[in-house]
């Protein structure tokens, strides 16, 4: 840092000049008021441990359903045998207990500055434009990810299509906006082929997910049972979210539109008896020929653009050289689970231009709450709640 003799006005001139950016706006901006819409379910949960100390965010209001609401956190999320319906491994923050959970129906947007929704697609459908009309929403829900003036963003893949909220503010009379996160196995796959697509262009993508039973929720989806010594091999709309999303986001912002990719993704989606942490394989062709040595260093350079962003890792993708990794077990907490780890990186001789991989990514953080907060950060730096 630059010292300089003269006033306190000088002085801090000149560390603000040497620190532009992120330091300057953490250091200086007031806390967003901010309420978790679906709080008592696992990804509403998981945004209350990454919000419980948030240098920007602060927590104001918890809703959910009717059903929860009046009683205290703890007493919402109790199950009617006394166990504590609380599924995260950190412990819930003394400052949550004791908030009354409201109903997400009545509570009113004008007291945020932003707002979490992490409720199923039918209820985000109703709720989500009822909020974005007066404040920015970002939602872990598929409810808008496929409508043309709904980005569907990944920071540090994508984030020049977040210009395409204008557009989406003028047709629909909003002071706010929408602003959905992908469905979880598709962050894990678009977060893996965008270098490789940036760099030398994919043709084709096959892929077989084997995803943690924590992305079927806890009541319904799969029972233990079901998914105990076996193998799901069918996950309802999966593969046709995965399809449609990763060629979105991997598509390119022409005007007020997002031209999807070029890029042919077929594959198949299973439910294995891992809790957390989605393990994909994926094989594909290449435009341009590239070097494992070459896609590893596209791959390890994504994600420099975030550096600043509170829940940023210091890079989005880890490319492993010992083949028994990733692992979900090993690696879905790298980078608290912002990181998608690469591993088993080679060349397929079958494809054209053909590379092999082997992913991780964690499915309730990065794929969720924790992806989510990390755009509403982006979103900050770019100036879409300065309006």
């Amino acid at each position: 840092m630059r010292w300089t003799s003269g006033t306190y006005h000088d002085v801090l001139t000149a560390a603000i000049a040497d620190f532009p950016g992120p330091w300057y706006l953490e250091t200086a901006m007031e806390r967003k008021k901010v309420a978790v819409i679906g709080a008592t379910g696992i990804a509403g949960q998981q945004f209350l441990v990454s919000l419980s100390d948030h240098p920007w965010f602060e927590v104001t209001a918890l809703a959910a359903s009717l059903r929860s609401a009046g009683k205290t956190y703890v007493e919402a999320i109790k199950q009617p045998n006394g166990a504590m319906a609380w599924w995260c491994e950190e412990e819930l923050a003394a400052s949550f207990q004791t908030m009354v959970v409201q109903d997400a129906n009545a509570l009113d947007p004008e007291e945020f500055d932003l707002i979490f929704t992490a409720v199923e697609s039918d209820a985000a459908r109703e709720i989500e434009p009822r909020f974005a009309a007066h404040k920015p929403v970002f939602s872990t829900a598929s409810a808008f990810r496929r409508e043309a003036d709904v980005p569907l963003i990944i920071p540090g893949v994508n984030n020049d299509h977040i210009s395409l909220v204008a557009r989406q503010k003028e047709t629909r009379g909003w002071n706010g906006f929408v602003l959905p996160i992908p469905n979880c196995t598709t962050t894990g796959l678009a977060i893996a082929l965008k270098p490789l697509h940036a760099a030398f262009g994919v043709d084709l993508a096959v892929m077989t997910s084997m995803q943690a039973v924590s992305g079927a929720g806890r009541n319904g989806g799969v029972l233990a049972m079901d998914v105990l010594d076996n193998l799901i091999p069918f996950i309802p709309n999966e593969e046709e979210k995965v399809q449609f999303e990763t060629c979105k986001v991997l598509g390119e912002l022409v005007g007020n539109e997002v031209q999807p990719a070029h890029t042919a993704i077929t594959g198949t989606c299973t439910r294995v008896a891992t809790i957390d942490a989605h393990t994909i394989t994926v094989a594909a062709s290449l435009q341009e020929p590239a070097s494992v040595g070459e896609a590893q260093a596209a791959m390890e350079a994504l994600g420099s653009d975030l550096q600043g962003l509170p829940s940023a890792p210091k890079q989005l993708i880890h490319v492993h050289d010992d083949p028994f990794r990733p692992q979900p077990r090993l690696d879905r907490n790298r980078g608290k689970g912002m990181v998608t780890s690469v591993g088993r990186l080679r060349a397929d001789p079958v494809l054209n231009n053909g590379l092999k991989f082997v992913l991780v990514s964690h499915n309730t953080r990065m794929g969720a709450a924790r992806g989510s907060i990390l755009l509403a950060e982006l979103a900050i730096r770019q100036g879409l709640l300065d309006a």
